[in-house]
């Protein structure tokens, strides 16, 4: 497994998405990990035994748009990403809202 990251702007995300599912590439996971002053945020993408890995660095007042319009199954991680670490996305295909997890804390990781 390649376990090197490409760096993309948050703005370049749905276009990178877009040329990884035209070239057969399925998402796997994408998850969040707090930074001093904002986020990183990794987009894992395999096709047979190819993996390829997005890094995006995120500051905490920027927002990303949503790649649910690409690969559908995305609106799962990115509304797990707004509620546990705050990560402000546009556009989620089906937006929880900040109610896809109960938690006793609001954003417990942010």
């Amino acid at each position: 497994m390649n376990a090197e990251f490409k760096i993309v702007k948050a703005e370049e995300i749905i276009d990178e998405a877009q040329k990884l599912l035209y070239d057969g590439f399925h998402l796997m996971q994408q998850c969040a990990t707090r930074t001093e002053g904002g986020y990183e945020l990794v987009y894992t993408f395999g096709k047979a035994l190819d993996v390829t890995q997005l890094k995006i660095v995120l500051a905490e007042d920027q927002s990303i748009n949503s790649i649910s319009s690409v690969f559908p199954c995305a609106f799962l991680y990115e509304n797990e990403m707004h509620d546990l670490f705050g990560v402000d996305i546009k556009m989620i295909s089906l937006d929880y809202k900040g109610t896809f997890y109960r938690t006793a804390i609001e954003t417990p990781f942010k």
